[in-house]
């Protein structure tokens, strides 16, 4: 699965990376598997897509999806945010349609950012050390 995480406990964010070529299955399955969890809530989250190498058929309509699902999944989130890290220009655009559809759903309690460099993802998460990548697949 190209879509990893690790939970750092300490720091109360789960950490996920994407490595290589990602579809929406791997994209749908880390939400549902992490977000589902009760340890994870109030938890801050670190998506980190900077070792993504391609999006498989990306679509509006299932960012949207994703985007609904997350704010269903919300409830215990809220005061939370979401950074996603995304240098790649598809990458990025998705993470800002992604963000977008989140703010317009009224379910939604989690801040959501999309950024380009680490640092700045950081900052938003108003972590004050750097956080570990969970290890590729």
């Amino acid at each position: 699965m190209p879509m990893v995480y690790r939970i750092d406990s300490e720091a109360r964010v789960v950490v996920a990376a994407g490595y290589g070529a990602i579809t929406e299955e791997d994209v749908f399955g880390y939400q549902k598997e992490v977000w589902s969890r009760s340890d994870v809530a109030g938890f801050h989250e670190l998506i980190d897509m900077t070792r993504v190498t391609d999006i498989v058929a990306p679509s509006a309509g299932r960012v949207r999806d994703l985007a609904a699902l997350s704010a269903e999944m919300d409830a215990t989130l809220a005061g939370t945010r979401a950074a996603i890290v995304a240098p790649d220009d598809l990458a990025f655009g998705m993470g800002r349609m992604y963000q977008n559809y989140r703010e317009l759903n009224p379910l939604t309690v989690r801040e959501v950012g999309v950024f380009r460099t680490m640092e700045e993802a950081l900052v938003f998460l108003r972590m004050d050390r750097a956080l570990a990548l969970p290890d590729a697949p």
